[in-house]
């Protein structure tokens, strides 16, 4: 039996019915982290010790009833497990080790998983490449040249290399959406508010940030919603409500009520992706599903971009000094305010006043109405996760001052900011599920958007698409 590329689901199913002991599947884990990941460094903080511990704990245990049983699984660097680093790739941050779990942890524990390490990232978690000073470069296991993706790289990268069992993210700028489209895995960014992050900060604070979620990403759909369950749910804090997500809208194809966006002209994309998304929108019609190519929200959708960014640059630059601040608001008042670059929208961002926040807000609040009214008529907003496949690591100079080949030629890499924004700077959900792969071979993904709160919707037709469409396919070379 090989264990390394099945679902978590798979996996605990095995675990239960004694085909497999714990501590024998966390050894089989371990051993491929210490012979493969030196070619990806993907599970940068080890724990192998107390692992072991629980694994043989579990072993021994009667009730096998837990969804994750015995399921040996890593977390993002950025989420708290006691007595273990947590430094978002900030060198100063090298000894700050948690005193206890993040929620999320505890949860995934009370699940039954085993957590034996922790997955790279980028400096601040604020790239789509998964880098640091503390622990160096993830590759992409489809090639080692390219970057797994961010910020979540090297849960992602992990997933697809068959060192582990499931993974857990962050997404704020399509931080888990991403890292899945790279490295041909699924990710899930749930509707805001229902997974809470605290114990996943620096600093210890305890505030959600804004538009930012935590999520998971696996090898099928079924196990984003069995993790989704796990993560999901009020923190002790909050007794005065329960979550209560709808059931999924379809549970198959015929009567599914598509619309697919493949362009936009803020953000080209790439022949490999559109081709793609055009051949599914071809096969969902063929299966029953009504298709539009032309549904929009009510609403300027490069107006709501902008004011993401924006609102995106204002929530981050909590983590700014003082002479930061004075230094983009600075930049804000030279340029002129026609000017919709990157580097603008992110000046006026990080600069930006409290009574300026709320103008905007009161903007998205509108735009996220007009998503309502929107999905009253459609079930579910297919587009693409990002502008191409995987590309080449890439550290020079600053990030919104980096490129990208789409089409065979040069973009800004932040022009893709667009197809996250799409469905996060909205409260919406958005499942990464694999789409195909480029002919060169790598993988590519879809972005399945829904109302807000229909997360069960998003991951029940990445599901579908699992299996008659695309699935997770190991990448070569990672037996």
């Amino acid at each position: 039996m090989n264990p390394f590329f099945l679902s978590a689901t798979s996996l605990a199913a095995l675990l239960r019915a004694r085909d497999i002991g714990c501590l024998e599947l966390l050894d089989h884990c371990i051993a491929r982290v210490e012979r493969l990941d030196p070619r990806i460094n993907a599970v940068v903080v080890r724990d192998f010790g107390r692992a072991r511990t629980r694994a043989r704990a579990l072993d021994q245990q009667p009730d096998r009833s837990t969804p994750l049983f015995g399921v040996p699984m890593t977390i993002k660097e950025s989420f708290n497990v006691a007595g273990l680093p947590t430094t978002w790739g900030v060198p100063a941050y090298r000894d700050s080790i948690a005193t206890s779990n993040a929620l999320a942890v505890d949860r995934f524990l009370n699940a039954g998983a085993v957590l034996f390490g922790k997955t790279n990232v980028p400096l601040m978690l604020a790239d789509w490449q998964s880098y640091n000073a503390i622990y160096g470069t993830t590759n992409n296991p489809w090639n080692l040249a390219l970057s797994p993706g961010g910020s979540s790289g090297g849960s992602a990268a992990a997933l697809a290399a068959g060192l582990t069992g499931i993974e857990t993210g962050s997404d704020i700028g399509s931080s888990i959406r991403n890292p899945a489209h790279y490295c041909g895995v699924y990710g899930h960014k749930p509707s805001w508010g229902i997974c809470p992050p605290l114990g996943q900060s620096l600093g210890g604070n305890v505030a959600q940030a804004d538009i930012s979620v935590i999520g998971p990403l696996a090898r099928s759909a079924e196990d984003l919603m069995l993790a989704l369950d796990i993560m999901a749910g009020a923190e002790p804090i909050e007794t005065g409500w329960k979550l209560d997500l709808p059931p999924p809208r379809a549970t198959s194809f015929k009567g599914l009520r598509v619309a697919m966006m493949i362009e936009h002209p803020l953000s080209e994309v790439d022949a490999s992706i559109a081709g793609k998304l055009t051949e599914l929108a071809g096969f969902l019609r063929r299966e029953g599903a009504t298709v539009s190519m032309t549904a929009q929200p009510d609403f300027d959708l490069a107006l709501g971009h902008h004011l993401y960014i924006e609102m995106l640059r204002a929530t981050t630059s909590a983590r700014a000094d003082a002479a930061a601040v004075r230094h983009w608001r600075a930049e804000a008042e030279r340029l002129s305010p026609d000017d919709t670059s990157y580097y603008a929208m992110m000046a006026r961002g990080v600069s930006m006043t409290h009574r300026d926040f709320l103008v905007d807000n009161e903007l998205r609040q509108r735009m996220r109405r007009a998503w309502a009214a929107f999905f009253q008529d459609y079930d579910v907003f297919l587009c693409p996760v990002g502008a191409s496949p995987a590309q080449p690591h890439d550290h020079a100079g600053e990030r919104w001052e980096r490129g990208i080949t789409v089409n065979g030629h040069r973009v800004p890499a932040t022009d893709q900011m667009f197809w996250a924004g799409i469905s996060g700077f909205y409260l919406l959900p958005a499942t990464a599920a694999p789409l195909g792969f480029s002919p060169d071979g790598l993988p590519v993904g879809v972005q399945i958007v829904g109302a807000q709160y229909a997360d069960r919707t998003t991951i029940e037709v990445a599901k579908l698409l699992e299996t008659a469409w695309q699935g997770f396919v190991p990448p070569p070379g990672w037996e």
